[in-house]
């Protein structure tokens, strides 16, 4: 038979069994026919002949045993028998199929949850042609080196050296000219917001500046117009063209063609859109979510106000542009990088003026496959907890399952001895079982699958806020339903294992009797009871995990702010310095701060340069006039514009001297407050008032001490500050936080605010629009998010921990009823037997807690830096989570244990 001849008998045996075997009855008896009419031929009965013809072919059922045999149908077919024998079996027991199935479902579907971020955090690649090829560069100096001003990602080495991704863009430019070992060299910058005004309704987009070649060199082609070329890099301002994202062009425009040509203005520069990306483009700085706008780095001086006063694109000492290339096949990484370190080198020391001392940047080359991979950088760590817990649930779940199966094998030993009798062999027996196992599995994937769907958002919500969306939106793909099926087959060996082996170990003559169970049955069950030691020391993992991550967040949640949150709404705006170049934006801020304070229901207004509470901080140098002076790392401090109501509007007390004024003017003497924490730094046992100081090369008065305030966030130390009237900031600001105080809600006075500012300037956005309590809860996500998720485990490995403990315990109790009738036949009371099972259940929790605690303390030093306020091996979470544990364990066994209490003696005898 030819190999195209048996795959498709064998595909006919898979999907039309029942006609294949009417095809090989036809064949058998066309032949038995045959033969019998020969045999009649040569003078023998009709039924001889067809005796004989049959005893010479053989049974009709060996025959076609055979052809299965010779097809390969035969596998398939006694698969098909395993699956509905074990169908047949899991239907006779629906609740235990149902805890089976419901137990396995949130094991996998918590871990494909959390791999669903996984993935798109760690593991998705650039959505470009061959990702792989990318190389992200970067520069390695000492702390003294040549670049003094830089705008990006920068971190230490393990040697005390600076790593950087920044390159000015005149060397980026030389870097791009003298390549001659990769494909090609390109630029892009995100700028993170820019006032667009589309059909005369302004609002805030992201951007990203790209070179001219950005789209060749990706390999990126529009899914409608034109890429930006070289023709539109030019000069500054010389290509006023965007290519949008697919996801703005659908929120924005409907996703109509006509947008080709249409114009817009960012920051009030009218721009010409000529092209849409395709939909799973996000550009080279992420993986996760795409720009707004794209625009050619001719556009730089109008898409950052913040630099408006720097000529980015020819000032060789400003490093802020990302730079990528892309390798040639067979030119090795480190080849490349030696030739790009002597360009990077040549460039420096033809755009830059090098003082002695300072140290030349060497270049180094990094996976440019995931971008700027800000995203992976910041949640690699937090994704690694959350798989090792979800993975942790799910052995959890696994060991439960096992603990049932056990039990459920020992309770068929009847019936595998039969089958053993019968002649099947020990590995047919090892293959049902494990067919069992995995049918479960496969179900209980299936359904994991299913709320690993619609739970796929959860962690993108918690991490969302009410103003910013977040960058992670989860999609489902085929290495999530690979995950989730190779998880699902895993754990259905995994739990499997045991029960299949003790199910081999059966023996006939023993399993054929009906008083197999002897008195003797104490140390039986040793496995099943391992198990339970091992559900325990995972449950007090689990538990104390969530309860070192709950309790971070409560201490986060109580910790004294220094100033008054409620009833404050926060905004920001943001105006073009193309129309408000300093110091019109001071006078703008002034203008808006005035009106803003007419509107009915505001009760205090101030606004400052950055929020409290944001995750953001400015700082400045800090030299009291007339002292001595410190080092350098001790001369710093935060430093913040503020308007004249700021401290009454946020309730932070004036300890001494006054705040600011309306005296306090651009043209009167520069004046702050300070902190209590910057006075005991700097002027200890010294009456400040009145003194002064040096910060950004002006002296400055200080007038006033106020209370500490917590700044950045709610895990720093409380910082020496000093406060600086915005009025009095000849720079200007790029922009300002306005904080409002008022009783009214939300949504009653938002419409006032936006006719106020729209009174004003109607191409000024109100942005960021939210409360000051919703901007605490914002920096305590990541905290919130492991509170959230390690409690759902906890509480998931508690009922897994029960059901195990009441499982055993109820098996327990049944193989010993001759046991305990007898005992109690001489004379047991209820009460010690009942203490019996329950000492029996203590011994076990015990165990496993003791077991747990120990992972648990090893645990807690791994995730020393997320918590606050409490040690790793806290004995308040250690003691509750071990208490809980063991009175768990006893409710858990109390049923069983009562029912061992009850047992009749004469009942109990007589069944044996």
């Amino acid at each position: 038979m030819s190999l195209a001849s048996r795959i498709a008998t064998w595909w006919k045996a898979v999907t039309r069994p029942e006609q294949l075997s009417d095809e090989i009855d036809d064949e058998l008896t066309f032949h038995i026919d045959a033969y019998a009419n020969d045999l009649m031929r040569n003078g023998l009965t009709r039924e001889e002949a067809f005796r004989r013809a049959r005893v010479e072919l053989g049974g009709l059922a060996a025959q076609k045993e055979n052809c299965r045999t010779a097809w390969g149908t035969r596998a398939w077919d006694e698969l098909r028998s395993d699956l509905r024998y074990a169908t047949r079996m899991l239907a006779k027991s629906p609740g235990f199929a149902a805890i089976a199935i419901a137990s396995l479902a949130l094991g996998i579907g918590a871990n494909t949850t959390i791999f669903t971020i996984t993935k798109q955090v760690l593991l998705d690649k650039l959505s470009v042609h061959k990702p792989e090829y990318l190389r992200l560069f970067a520069w390695i100096s000492a702390k003294k080196g040549v670049a003094h001003h830089t705008w990006g990602r920068w971190d230490k080495t393990p040697d005390g050296k600076i790593i950087c991704t920044s390159f000015s863009y005149p060397i980026y430019q030389q870097l791009r000219q003298q390549n001659q070992v990769l494909e090609d060299v390109f630029a892009f910058k995100n700028f993170p917001r820019l006032t667009a005004t589309i059909d005369n309704k302004a609002e805030a987009v992201t951007a990203q500046l790209v070179s001219g070649n950005f789209y060749q060199a990706l390999g990126v082609k529009p899914a409608l117009g034109r890429a930006i070329l070289d023709s539109d890099d030019g000069a500054p301002g010389s290509g006023p063209v965007a290519v949008i994202s697919d996801a703005f062009w659908s929120r924005r425009f409907g996703r109509s063609p006509d947008v080709l040509g249409k114009t817009i203005h960012l920051n009030l520069t009218p721009i010409t859109i000529v092209g849409v990306n395709p939909p799973d483009f996000t550009g080279a700085s992420s993986v996760q979510s795409s720009p707004d706008v794209f625009l050619p780095f001719s556009m730089a001086p109008i898409a950052s106000p913040k630099w408006a006063d720097k000529p980015l694109l020819t000032d060789p000492n400003f490093w802020w542009v990302l730079v990528m290339g892309r390798v040639k096949p067979g030119v090795s990484d480190e080849s490349a990088r030696a030739a790009l370190d002597v360009a990077l080198n040549a460039a420096v020391r033809s755009t830059m003026t090098i003082e002695k001392d300072e140290a030349l940047p060497r270049l180094d080359l990094q996976d440019g496959s995931h971008g700027e991979d800000s995203s992976g950088r910041i949640f690699a760590k937090p994704v690694y907890v959350l798989m090792a817990l979800a993975g942790f649930v799910l052995l959890l779940a696994c060991a439960n399952l096992a603990n049932l199966l056990l039990a459920r094998a020992s309770s068929r030993q009847r019936e595998l001895s039969v089958r053993l009798a019968l002649g099947a062999g020990r590995g047919r027996i090892l293959r049902q079982m494990f067919t069992e196992s995995l049918l479960l599995s496969l179900a209980g994937g299936a359904a994991g699958l299913l709320l690993g769907y619609f739970g796929r958002n959860a962690i993108p919500h918690l991490l969302s806020s009410s103003w910013e969306p977040t960058e992670m939106n989860s999609h489902f793909d085929w290495v999530i339903f690979g995950f989730t099926a190779a998880v699902s087959i895993f754990t259905g060996l995994l739990f499997g294992l045991a029960p299949a082996w003790q199910a081999t170990r059966t023996q006939v003559s023993s399993g054929l009797k009906d008083n197999a169970q002897s008195v003797t049955q104490r140390n039986r069950n040793v496995a099943g009871k391992a198990i339970v030691v091992v559900q325990v020391a995972l449950s007090m993992l689990l538990l104390v995990g969530a309860g070192l991550f709950a309790r971070t967040l409560m201490n986060l949640n109580n910790t004294h702010l220094g100033f008054r949150a409620d009833n404050l709404l926060l905004f920001e705006i943001e105006p073009p310095r193309t129309r408000y170049p300093a110091p019109k934006d001071i006078a703008l801020y002034r203008q808006l701060e005035e009106r803003l304070a007419s509107v009915p229901g505001v009760n205090s207004i101030t606004l400052s340069e950055v929020p409290l509470i944001a995750n953001s901080v400015s700082n400045s140098d800090f030299t009291p006039d007339g002292l001595p002076q410190k080092s350098k790392d001790d001369s710093t401090a935060y430093t913040m514009a503020v308007g004249q109501n700021y401290f009454t509007t946020m309730g932070i007390p004036i300890r001494a001297g006054r705040g600011f004024a309306e005296t306090d003017t651009e043209t009167s003497r520069l004046v702050a407050v300070v902190n209590q924490q910057l006075v005991n730094q700097f002027f200890p046992n010294i009456n400040p008032i009145g003194r002064t100081f040096m910060a950004d090369k002006n002296h400055i008065e200080i007038i006033g001490v106020s209370g500490d305030a917590r700044y950045a966030n709610l895990r720093e130390d409380l910082p020496a500050t000093f406060y600086l009237s915005y009025r009095q900031q000849p720079k200007g600001e790029q922009s300002m936080t306005y904080e409002i105080s008022s009783r009214l809600n939300e949504a009653s006075i938002i419409p006032s605010l936006r006719s106020a500012i729209a009174s004003v300037d109607k191409d000024l956005p109100l942005l960021d629009l939210r409360t000051q309590n919703e901007q605490i809860a914002d920096t305590t996500k990541e905290e919130r998010i492991f509170a959230s998720l390690t409690s759902g485990f906890g509480i998931l490995a508690l009922v897994l921990a029960c059901i195990g403990i009441y499982g055993i315990m109820a098996y327990t109790v049944a193989r010993r009823t001759n046991e305990i009738g007898i005992r109690m036949a001489l004379g047991a009371q209820a009460g010690r037997v009942l203490r019996m099972i329950l000492r029996e259940a203590s011994w076990m929790a015990i165990v496993g807690v003791v077991v747990g605690l120990g992972a648990a303390v090893a645990m807690g030093r791994l995730i020393t830096s997320m918590l606050y306020g409490l040690k790793p091996y806290d004995p308040l979470t250690l003691a509750c989570a071990a208490l809980l544990l063991v009175f768990v364990a006893l409710a858990a066994s109390l049923i069983p244990a009562r029912r061992a209490a009850s047992i009749d003696p004469i009942k109990a005898l007589r069944h044996e």
